[in-house]
């Protein structure tokens, strides 16, 4: 059963043909024609835990899994998992990262680790909470294009919990794209994975089927960036906030049809306001900025409204878009998983953002150093002073953690956004008196 190159990702003897694709994608929108593209994409998003635990339920292995491994082999596999990373985000947004963190720490954990992971290491402990329960792994699924954290992390689960161990290392790319040599050595760790799964699950490869859920995909990744590219439009005809909403789907339902569906409404939704003139923003929208980093799940409301309030809306940010996986075969689904945020060069990061200033015409860039997430933080401030000096435009940085509130400061928060948006503003009237 080795994983094969396919080179064509639509072929005759698919075990789902084109016509019960077209069938299966008939009934999706019927049922979901009278719900709103957001909500449908929640209900996605919850769906996925609801699966997962009646399949826990019904005595098949269910996994916890890292955000960027390959769901495609999952997917193929029909094996349910799903991702302390949402978990934790949820949770903390919800009002349970300290109480969640403190757990971890009294099991002697430090203060300095990830706070996803003191989170997901709490829930081992703590597996009944009132913000979001999921259910406890039969393995987990490792993979390290975001960080090297999250083997630790994860090694360290498959000890506790005397589980299985699943791991997929993908190389820091010095160059500027993947090469041969980074295809090659995922490809054969691809293969082992797929048996160590099939061992784990019982079940048995099947080529075609990877073949269909690589095209949905495909199709999914290329609806996100789509719907996340009207914010090149002034005014945007969303908050970037919503993005962030959004994007648990993107995650961790790439290869389901109905996520696809989800996001080519919500292109097409943002078309139509792009059309009348309409944006989803409350508020004037005076300034346009990049978000750069994680959001601050637990107080994703004052980082929101402390922007919001003034005019400010977030219209680039490359956390959102890094889930956006395009390819046509998979030798460039490989180098699709090789050029993750966290796994490229520091030019190619660069890159990014100055695309991302633009075409999305952006007035500044807010940069949040995220205590937890130490590889991405690392080079922020780098990042921050070549941004600037490369686009003439105004940055800001302020402290804070994707999950632990205590990180965070609302009065550092508000002096920084001020601090942007006068240097905005002073820019904006400098031009008008040149025009």
């Amino acid at each position: 059963m080795p994983l094969k190159n396919a080179k064509n990702r639509v072929k005759e003897g698919l075990s789902m043909s084109k016509e019960s694709l077209k069938e299966r994608e008939a009934q999706i929108r019927e049922q979901y024609k009278d719900v709103p593209p957001a909500k449908m994409i929640g209900m996605i998003a919850g769906q996925g835990y609801k699966d997962a635990m009646a399949a826990k339920e019904a005595g098949e292995p269910v996994g916890w899994c890292a955000s960027n491994f390959p769901q495609e082999i999952l997917e193929t596999l029909d094996i349910k998992v799903v991702y302390p990373e949402n978990h934790a985000a949820a949770v903390s947004a919800k009002g349970g990262g300290e109480r969640m963190c403190n757990v971890a720490e009294d099991s002697g954990y430090s203060n300095d680790i990830c706070a996803y992971a003191r989170i997901s290491m709490a829930y081992t402990e703590e597996t009944d909470i009132p913000e979001l329960n999921m259910p406890q792994p039969d393995f987990v699924a490792c993979c390290n294009n975001i960080c090297n954290c999250m083997i630790k992390w994860y090694e360290n689960l498959a000890r506790d919990l005397n589980v299985p161990f699943i791991m997929i290392d993908v190389p820091y790319n010095n160059e500027y794209d993947a090469g041969q040599d980074r295809v090659d050595y995922l490809k054969g760790q691809f293969d082992v994975a797929i048996k160590q799964l099939e061992e784990i699950s019982g079940k048995k490869w099947d080529q075609d089927k990877f073949e269909e859920v690589m095209e949905i995909s495909d199709r999914t990744g290329r609806a996100w960036l789509d719907a996340t590219s009207y914010s090149k439009y002034t005014p945007s005809p969303f908050s970037g906030f919503d993005i962030f909403n959004h994007m648990a789907v993107a995650v961790c339902a790439r290869g389901k049809l109905e996520s696809a569906i989800a996001f080519e409404r919500l292109a097409e939704e943002f078309d139509e306001k792009v059309k009348r003139g309409e944006s989803g923003f409350k508020g004037e929208e005076k300034y346009r900025i990049i978000f750069e980093g994680i959001a601050c799940w637990p107080h994703l409301r004052h980082t929101y409204k402390g922007l919001q309030g003034q005019g400010v809306n977030v219209v680039g940010t490359v956390y959102a878009d890094a889930f956006g996986y395009v390819y046509n075969n998979t030798r460039e689904l490989m180098e699709a998983y090789c050029a993750t945020p966290n796994a490229i060069s520091y030019e190619r990061a660069l890159d990014m953002r100055l695309k991302l200033a633009e075409n999305n015409n952006v007035d500044g860039m807010l940069v949040h150093i995220n205590r937890s997430c130490k590889q991405w933080s690392a080079i922020s401030y780098e990042m921050e002073r070549d941004f600037r000096e490369k686009t003439g435009l105004p940055t800001a940085t302020f402290d804070g953690d994707q999950a632990d509130p205590r990180n965070f400061s609302e009065a550092q928060y508000d002096t920084r956004v001020q601090g942007l948006i006068e240097v905005m503003e002073a820019n904006k009237q400098k031009k008008s008196k040149e025009a």
